[in-house]
């Protein structure tokens, strides 16, 4: 018998006033002013889910508004704040603007991202590490949670590595996915006699 684990990821809604800058893991707002896209993106998503978002407010807070919209009366679930799901750690480079960035790097460049993946800030993580942190993440959920709905609220960043895990990209290859603000990626975990495998259901579905 196959015990499938459906992952509902979703980025937190738009981040507004930043300027141009790098954010990162500053715990900036997210903009959830858009109430027929979360109505929209809600509908989508399981009545009852494991609900986990990362530590920021930005994901904490769209995943409440979603959950409100979607959980049945009277059973709106606790979100589960996860610590491994936050935004890839730019050390020295948050707050910079890609320029400056780029300059921090003798004019090194990456036409999808801030840096090449396996580049580290000063201080900070490389998309590398945020890869095999999200993974470990992946895994340990996956095995708390067998044959559930996760609703897992996160990152541009931390959802590119979990669909990389989810096919076995490199991290090079895994910078070419976009994720928008407030698009679902669904991708299933399958376990069965025949082994476990991962089932890519869908990438960055906007609202």
């Amino acid at each position: 018998m196959r015990k499938t684990t459906r992952w509902w990821w979703i980025r937190h809604a738009p981040v507004t006033g930043h300027d141009g800058r790098l954010y990162g893991r500053r715990d900036v707002a997210a903009d959830l002013s858009d109430a027929g896209a979360l109505k929209s993106l809600a509908e989508r998503l399981p009545e009852r889910a494991v609900w986990i978002a990362s530590p920021l407010a930005r994901t904490v807070n769209t995943a409440k508004a979603l959950a409100a919209l979607r959980a049945p009366v009277g059973e709106l679930p606790t979100i589960g704040v996860e610590p491994d799901i936050i935004e890839q750690d730019f050390g020295g480079w948050q707050g910079k603007t890609y320029r400056e960035i780029a300059a921090l790097q003798g004019g090194e460049t990456h036409p999808l991202w801030f840096a090449p993946a396996e580049a580290t800030p000063e201080g900070g993580e490389s998309f590398v590490a945020t890869m095999k942190r999200v993974a470990s993440a992946i895994e340990r959920l996956t095995r708390t949670h067998p044959k559930s709905d996760i609703v897992a609220v996160a990152h541009a960043g931390v959802i590119r590595a979990a669909v990389a895990h989810a096919l076995d990209l490199k991290a090079e290859s895994a910078l070419r996915f976009a994720v928008d603000p407030l698009s679902l990626t669904r991708l299933d975990h399958i376990a069965g006699e025949d082994g476990e495998y991962w089932h890519v259901i869908a990438v960055n579905v906007g609202a």
